[in-house]
């Protein structure tokens, strides 16, 4: 498979840190995968989403590669790469509607104008399953449920059709079944137009449903990678086994179902 992003020693502090929050992380990722980046809190699996996504404070100290040899040229922000944040409601302007901030992305990068970008907003509001689009189109992030304001922002990820999508701890603070529903969504999406995912959670259970492949982070180090399968039936890193006996029972079918 083509990679699409090539990642090589990379390291991280943050200003004032005691400690770096990346030591040396070395993987690619593929075109077209689902990649899931599992670790407890502190692990430092959202600082690589942010990282590949560009998205780290300024004066953060990086140190190492980061390339992209599945496009041409350096990653745009917000055109190539769509990042769904953990909390939509921090992610989302209060002050403006549901349908001016899914079109942004389409106006901005797609060069539509204001009527075809509204249009576009309906649509990718359909997309990802919302009732009646035309109404959320006109309706602002706090007359939303949870669920459903996570399903805006991911709508808003996709609108310039990027080539990697991140979902960075998306379901965490949804219940069960929502958290099921937004998987599924997130993997209808990039099955449909051939996007990346990457899928950055502590829950391997969630996880190991999805992905192609599973990259298991503690203490800022990559400890683990391979296919799901592998890393979850026979883990080789101590801390990825303590994430199988907290997260999985090997007896009950995966949520999803089997990772292609």
């Amino acid at each position: 498979m083509t990679v699409l992003v090539s990642i090589a020693d990379l390291s991280v502090t943050y200003r004032r840190a005691p400690q770096p929050a990346l030591s040396g992380v070395s993987l690619d990722i593929e075109a077209g995968e689902i990649l899931a980046i599992i670790g407890e809190s502190g692990s430092g699996k959202s600082t690589l989403a942010r990282a590949i996504a560009g998205l780290l404070p300024e004066r953060t100290s990086v140190a190492g590669r980061l390339a992209w040899p599945g496009l041409d040229g350096a990653p745009r922000a917000g055109r190539d790469i769509g990042y769904v944040f953990q909390d939509p409601g921090s992610s989302l302007n209060p002050v403006l509607t549901i349908g001016e901030q899914v079109g942004e992305g389409a106006r901005r990068h797609l060069g539509l104008d204001r009527r075809a970008a509204e249009a576009e907003a309906v649509r990718l509001l359909g997309r990802v399953h919302l009732p009646e689009p035309e109404r959320i189109a006109r309706a602002y992030p706090h007359q939303l449920s949870g669920g459903q304001r996570q399903r805006v922002a991911i709508a808003a990820a996709i609108a310039a059709r990027p080539r990697l999508l991140i979902a960075d701890e998306v379901t965490s603070a949804l219940d069960v079944l929502v958290q099921a529903a937004i998987v599924e969504l997130l993997v209808e999406l990039v099955r449909a137009d051939g996007m990346t995912l990457v899928f950055v959670t502590h829950d391997l259970a969630l996880a190991s449903g999805i992905a192609d492949r599973v990259a298991v982070m503690a203490g800022g180090r990559l400890v683990e990678l391979g296919p799901t399968a592998e890393v979850v039936g026979l883990p080789r890193a101590a801390e990825t086994a303590a994430l199988v006996a907290a997260h999985i029972d090997l007896a009950t079918p995966p949520l999803i179902g089997e990772a292609s």
